[in-house]
């Protein structure tokens, strides 16, 4: 199961800013930071800084028989606080996600599922980075022993879906790609896809 990235392409609009330089500004095994002058859509100068990913965001929804997922919770250093997130992960770019999807989810949780299921792509925050995301239901689980990363020092709970939901409406879970996966997977549990 492999994603391609379907977003509408209706608008077929010529590229209406001009790259005059590009510089790398950092760089690191992770990202990868560009400094652009460019020519605005109104032909004015500019400047813009492009974050590139080296790696494609991955998010694991976990659905069990009795209607429970399960959710990671911890201290992210950007945000200088607690954070409630559905497992995820990253997975080189090109590389087999889905395969990474499993790595992930058996690392922070020591789950591992015979049924995966393509729930969603996404752009994080296309105004600064290209940063691409996707996320998988994962469902006829077995439960094992988690293998976190020395980086990951996390706690793991298993709640009903429904608790996961009204934790994203009460923003209590902020994660971008864990509100997107939450939500996404309990229109597709009403409509019966699931």
């Amino acid at each position: 199961m492999h994603f391609q990235f379907k977003g509408s392409h209706a608008d077929q609009s010529p590229n209406p800013w001009k790259t005059l330089s590009v510089r790398n500004a950092y760089e690191n095994p992770w990202i990868r930071v560009e400094h652009r002058d460019v020519l605005n859509p109104a032909g004015g100068p500019g400047i813009y800084g492009v974050v590139h990913f080296k790696n494609t965001a991955i998010g694991i929804v976990p659905l069990d028989e009795e209607g429970y997922t399960w959710i990671v919770g911890q201290y992210r250093y950007t945000l200088e606080r607690y954070s409630w997130e559905i497992p995820e992960g990253g997975g080189l770019v090109g590389s087999d996600l889905l395969e990474a999807a499993r790595r992930e989810l058996l690392e922070e949780t020591g789950i591992t599922a015979r049924i995966w299921t393509p729930l969603l792509e996404m752009h994080t925050s296309n105004s600064v980075t290209n940063e691409y995301g996707i996320a998988y239901v994962a469902q006829d689980l077995e439960l094992g022993k988690a293998q976190p990363e020395e980086t990951e020092q996390l706690q793991v709970r298993r709640l009903p879906f429904s608790e996961v939901v009204d934790m994203v409406m009460r923003g209590e879970i902020t994660d971008a790609l864990s509100m997107i996966a939450i939500l996404k997977a309990n229109e597709w549990l009403r409509q019966g896809l699931l």
